[in-house]
């Protein structure tokens, strides 16, 4: 069984419910929560935010913070968890955010990015250096994200 249908499972289960805010990921999380059979039970939706300012609108990240620090940042991925939480009306929250590549962004190279998961008692975020093109470290990404929010859920 996959890292996803694991946890929407566990999710399931619980009686509860997850949402993603994703940046460098563009979408591939959340695809990979409905791939499998069954999500609509436990995965509420997701924001996309790409763009910087969407992190702030749609993701509901302090624009102070982003301004201070831009968007490949530790508490920035919180937020974004947190973010998407609240506007999708879930328990858990998932955030991906970083430097896909090939170039760097603001003095982050590429496959510098952090992955966050919120939940009702717990917030993490842990910081991935993966090497290889857009699409490996997309994957890492995902993969890292999902591994992490189920040993969130323990």
């Amino acid at each position: 069984m996959s890292d996803a249908a694991l946890l929407l499972a566990a999710l399931r289960k619980r009686g509860q419910s997850c949402a993603v805010a994703e940046s460098l990921t563009g979408g591939l999380l959340a695809a990979t929560m409905v791939d499998v059979p069954g999500a609509s039970h436990s995965f509420r939706g997701g924001l996309i935010v790409y763009a910087t300012d969407l992190k702030a609108t749609l993701a509901l990240v302090p624009a102070d913070l982003l301004a201070e620090r831009g968007p490949v940042d530790p508490d920035v991925a919180l937020a974004m968890a947190q973010g998407a939480r609240e506007r999708c009306g879930a328990d858990w929250g998932i955030s991906t955010t970083g430097v896909a590549g090939p170039q760097s962004q603001d003095g982050h190279p590429p496959g510098e990015a952090y992955v966050a998961v919120v939940g009702p008692a717990t917030s993490i975020v842990h910081r991935m250096h993966e090497t290889g093109d857009r699409d490996q470290v997309r994957g890492s990404a995902v993969r890292a994200a999902l591994a992490h929010a189920l040993d969130a859920l323990g």
